[in-house]
């Protein structure tokens, strides 16, 4: 038991965490609801018909934790609720062979555009996110947060929409 729990941790703690922190946008909260949603995996008797569903289980857990914690009376009363931790870049992707310079300029432009995604609202950035960075399916998207194919896809279209806007002035988009 132990042993498939440590290889479900190693095989989507990174995923759940980015979803997590692009909710909250703070670490520590992120990994608080990380090792909520493993906690639940381990207390669970579902069983899982499809390594797609178990995935989709534990993202729609990440998804309700997050909801959980802002909903909570330890948030709602706090005037100092945490922004966005600034000059934190998660690295979405694999570094390729190339200089300090372009390095530099990728990891702004992923600072970029996940504090853009950041400022979305819930309901955009969670497609938005699953989309792009987990490179779900319309279909999977549509089935984890429970919402029509329809309304998934025109979220995507919107959520592409106040991206471009809040990134026209920072990348001069036509």
């Amino acid at each position: 038991m132990q042993e498939k729990l440590q290889e479900k941790i190693d095989g989507y703690s990174d995923m759940l965490f980015k979803i997590a922190y692009v909710r909250t946008g703070n670490r520590a909260d992120a990994e608080d609801i990380v090792q909520e949603t493993f906690y639940q995996y381990l207390r669970t008797s579902k069983v899982f018909d499809s390594e797609e569903y178990e995935r989709a289980w534990l993202i729609r857990v990440t998804i309700n934790g997050c909801r959980k914690m802002w909903r909570s009376g330890f948030y709602r009363r706090r005037s100092d609720v945490p922004a966005p931790e600034s000059g934190t870049a998660i690295d979405f992707g694999e570094a390729e062979e190339q200089g300090p310079e372009e390095h530099f300029l990728d990891k702004e432009r992923a600072r970029t555009v996940l504090e853009a995604v950041r400022e979305l609202p819930a309901a955009y950035r969670d497609v938005i996110h699953l989309f792009y960075y987990e490179e779900l399916s319309v279909k999977e998207i549509a089935e984890i947060l429970e919402r029509k194919v329809s309304t998934v896809t025109s979220q995507l279209t919107r959520g592409r929409e106040l991206l471009k806007k809040s990134l026209k002035e920072e990348y001069d988009l036509a």
